[in-house]
């Protein structure tokens, strides 16, 4: 019965934030559609200069757009406590992981989207080789959605603001996905960089989607094992910060 009651309450909360979701596209929509422009812009160019110019011309504006993402889970969760919403929620009968399932289910369906939608574009347009193995590639999109999905959860248990979130999450994309590799491949980085880019997530998500494409099993393995160690850390501070009060409408 009460495994029979959580599954309702959390089916209510994804319903009520997919529609949320849908009503407001802009967001979605851009970070589909630019990835694509720079992939087609920059094309020419890193297949003269790498010999896998065209792997990393995909995976390299995928990376860098899907961090953009964590403004969307983060303000999924943020949002509440603008309208004013969260104490309500808090008080109904649904614990503090139900509630961020709730919140963050119909984004990992967007970041799923989002990437399955370039991936595909990459290989019909761009002219990515078609993956050797499809389920490494389902492993590597599913792993680095849900490191996104944690990381940007516990970004909004921590920011004021949607301001603050958006600052963080702009520079955090840009800065994390740079030193990752996604717009220059680690190798030709200075030395400096190429130690930084081990603390990037975007630098093992890379790594994790460059092999799954080339069905590399063995390259797979550590970038995997790295992510998920993160969703988990994260995962679980977001759900402690929500769990012991986090969201109270007089902190505005």
């Amino acid at each position: 019965m009460r495994q029979r009651e959580a599954t309702h309450r959390i089916g209510v909360l994804i319903r009520h934030n997919t529609l949320m979701r849908l009503r407001d596209p802009g967001q979605m929509i851009s970070y589909v559609v630019l990835p694509m422009v720079i992939m087609l812009m920059f094309k020419p160019l890193y297949e003269k200069a790498l010999g896998t110019g065209t792997i990393q011309v995909v995976t390299g504006p995928l990376v860098m757009f899907s961090v953009f993402t964590l403004a969307i889970v983060g303000n999924s969760i943020l949002v509440e406590r603008e309208w004013r919403t969260w104490d309500r929620l808090r008080t109904s009968s649904a614990s503090a992981f139900e509630l961020l399932l709730g919140k963050t289910v119909p984004v990992f369906v967007i970041l799923l989207v989002q990437q399955s939608v370039l991936l595909v574009y990459g290989c019909l347009v761009i002219g990515l080789p078609f993956p050797k193995s499809i389920g490494y590639v389902a492993l590597a999109v599913v792993v680095w959605g849900l490191t996104l999905l944690a990381i940007g959860a516990a970004l909004a248990t921590v920011m004021r603001s949607h301001a603050e979130l958006g600052m963080v999450s702009d520079l955090g994309a840009i800065v994390l996905s740079s030193i990752g590799g996604a717009l220059v491949p680690v190798s030709l980085m200075p030395e400096w960089a190429q130690f930084l880019a081990h603390f990037s997530p975007g630098y093992w998500a890379l790594r994790m989607l460059q092999s799954a494409v080339v069905g590399d099993s063995a390259g797979i393995v550590l970038p995997t094992a790295v992510l998920l160690a993160i969703a988990l850390v994260a995962g679980l501070f977001a759900i402690r910060r929500i769990a012991r009060g986090w969201g109270r409408s007089d902190l505005l």
